[in-house]
Parts: structure tokens; C-alpha cells; sequence
């Protein structure tokens, strides 16, 4: 079972129901059918905060990931903690959606590029 949980720092509302289903089409479609996520929408000072402590980049970003087991294998009976996506609203706009399908893809263990993007398409069509 996918334990899917969501809390919003934005200060601007979300459609928390819509990213709990997103995540877990997405998961589903990837092959994970158990494990724990979590999803954060924040605002533009903390995922500034978040990638400059993180990446050592100084700027606002649309989405971080923080994977932890991702799609590797686990021992049986050990629950998968799959990591968090964290989402900045402010920056992404109305559009949270491709965000949080990029963020999910980089804590399976995507990295940028064709492969990343067929696999964005295909979730997102």
C-alpha cells in the first residue's frame, strides 16, 4: 500500500487530493505499489533555503527531491520510505503537476534526461 503524505507551508492553496492521486499513478505505473512518501508545498524562502543548504545553489527552484530507498531492493518485511518531494508553488504557478512527476522520477533514481522525459510524457499524457 502507498502511504502518501501531504502538507502545505506555501501560504497559497493546493490541490493536496490531486497530488496524493498524481503520485500515486505515477508510482504505480513505475512499478512501486508499497512504500512511503512524502510532499511538501513550501515557499519560495524555505526551497531557496532548501537547495542553497543542499546544492550549494543560492536561488528559488520548482522542485527538490530527497530520495531514501527509491526503487532499490529491500529486505522482505522492510517498508520502503521512498524520500520527499518538496514543491514550490510561487515558483511553479498553477502547474504543480510536471513538478511533482519530475520530483517522483528523481527519487526512483532518474536522472535529466531523454529516458527522464519519455517517462514525464507518459505520466503526464
Amino acid at each position: 500500500m502507498l502511504s502518501v503524505e501531504v502538507e502545505n507551508r506555501s501560504g497559497v492553496e493546493v490541490d493536496e487530493a490531486g497530488a496524493v492521486e498524481l503520485a500515486c499513478r505515477v508510482l504505480r505505473a513505475e512499478g512501486i505499489e508499497a512504500g512511503e512518501l512524502g510532499i511538501s508545498f513550501v515557499g519560495r524562502d524555505e526551497i531557496r533555503s532548501l537547495k542553497n543548504e543542499h546544492l550549494g545553489i543560492d536561488e528559488a527552484t520548482d522542485v527538490l527531491s530527497f530520495p531514501i530507498d527509491g526503487s532499490d531492493d529491500l529486505p522482505d518485511g522492510m517498508p520502503r520510505a521512498l524520500g520527499d518531494v518538496v514543491i514550490c508553488p510561487q515558483v511553479v504557478g498553477e502547474e504543480w503537476r510536471w513538478p511533482l512527476t519530475h520530483g517522483l522520477l528523481h527519487l526512483l533514481g532518474y536522472d535529466h534526461g531523454d529516458e527522464m522525459e519519455a517517462r514525464e510524457q507518459t505520466h503526464l499524457a
